[in-house]
């Protein structure tokens, strides 16, 4: 019987050389699946009919949108997912998913290898193939740019040989990547770490620095979920496509940064993810507001290693799983508004509000109907520097480093 390859398929130059390549290398039938996770772009019943036109025996398209806003994006809001403290995590929320629907298609085609077009420099292969070792781990992995040392002039030389119907001279100066959550930029000038950006980067994003009239608005959360904007409700997939619009008018989400990749190399990555920003800056407002002081502590280090994971490609991870449960409870009271004003390329909060809110207005003025009980800070300030005074006044019998 012959075997069968699930490609995951992009519609680009690469993946499509890569269907009759596959084919020739390892004598097997080549199912392609494009899956859509709000990319834009071409048309998904063009690129799935020019899968067939390069030689793929099924090809399939998935309409992942919802599943991606709902299942991948909303657990990085609740996580407020920074890579380093700044990437929303555009490339690594999508793989997990894309490995899901490709497992999904090798069952139900009787595939035994997957495929990918990733090369060896990069995080996705790993994405990629440690996704599907957790999922399905008795399928092979082949990824023919890294395996078989395929350049771009090699592909471009291949499809004119074959006939491709494919156009193989547009060359964009940049690598992109772009989902519903973002967009990612690479290679081209923006190796040179010293080049500045130019606006022509940037598709998601308009000049932060031309003139315009802010934009306020307010989010509504409901349990760490964004559920309507400006009192319209929402979807999670409405609620990032409102705010990737809104928030991109005014060049919120720009950012240009020299990124630790998972294979050990530092490489310069320009990103633009407006609804993304947007939506994690004002559910980290909310969290100030309702999360209890020492869980809020201690989720600030849970949140950068879930960001981390998600990064390294070990989303379907035990650790990755246990975090999502202790993330899950933190949640149940992140519920409220909040107003934030988009302008000059930032997202800036002015106001919040929540029935669960743990700010006791009583407690917090100086003004009168202040509840607080001064009284009482006298002995508490003086037990709580009871250990520093002791370690002091040993340090300074002994002659010790405060001495």
């Amino acid at each position: 019987m012959t075997e069968r390859v699930v490609l995951a398929y992009s519609g680009g130059l690469d993946t499509s050389v890569a269907i009759p390549y596959l084919a020739e290398k390892t004598g097997a039938e080549v199912i392609a699946v494009a899956v859509d996770v709000g990319q834009g772009g071409e048309d998904m019943n063009v690129i799935r009919q020019r899968a067939i036109d390069c030689g793929a025996v099924e090809s399939e398209v998935v309409d992942a949108r919802d599943e991606f806003a709902a299942d991948y994006c909303l657990p990085a809001i609740s996580a407020n997912a920074l890579y380093m403290d700044r990437y929303p995590l555009v490339s690594a929320l999508s793989r997990p998913l894309i490995v899901k629907h490709l497992v999904t298609a090798a069952r139900q085609h009787g595939g035994t290898i997957v495929s990918h077009g990733c090369t060896g420099k990069g995080n996705d292969q790993v994405r990629f193939e440690v996704g599907l070792g957790a999922l399905a781990p008795d399928l092979k992995v082949v990824a023919p740019a890294r395996d078989f040392a395929w350049t771009r002039d090699k592909a471009i030389a291949y499809a004119e040989e074959k006939g491709l119907p494919i156009d193989v001279t547009a060359k964009s100066p940049y690598s992109i990547d772009q989902n519903l959550w973002g967009r990612a930029v690479e290679t081209g000038f923006l190796e040179d770490i010293w080049n500045g950006p130019i606006e022509d980067v940037y598709s998601y994003t308009s000049n932060p620095a031309e003139p315009r009239d802010p934009d306020e608005v307010v989010i509504t959360f409901d349990g760490g979920v964004p559920v309507a904007i400006d009192g319209e409700t929402v979807t999670p997939f409405q609620a990032i496509a409102e705010l990737n619009r809104r928030a991109g008018a005014q060049g919120v989400g720009r950012l240009d940064m020299v990124e630790d990749r998972l294979v050990g190399i530092k490489s310069r990555e320009v990103y633009e993810a407006p609804g993304a920003i947007a939506l994690i800056t004002a559910h980290q407002e909310l969290e100030a507001v309702t999360v209890e002081r020492d869980v809020a502590r201690f989720k600030k280090s849970v949140d950068q290693r879930w960001a981390e994971l998600a990064y390294d490609g070990l989303w379907f991870s035990p650790l990755k799983h246990a975090l999502d449960a202790f993330i899950a409870d933190t949640q149940k009271h992140v519920s409220g508004e909040v107003r934030l004003t988009l302008h000059g390329g930032r997202a800036v909060v002015t106001g919040r509000r929540s029935e669960s809110s743990l700010y006791d207005f009583g407690m917090a003025t100086y003004d009168t109907g202040d509840t607080f009980d001064q009284s009482l800070a006298k002995g508490f300030v003086q037990l709580w520097g009871l250990p520093s005074r002791m370690a002091a006044a040993r340090d300074a019998r002994l002659g010790g480093p405060s001495a």
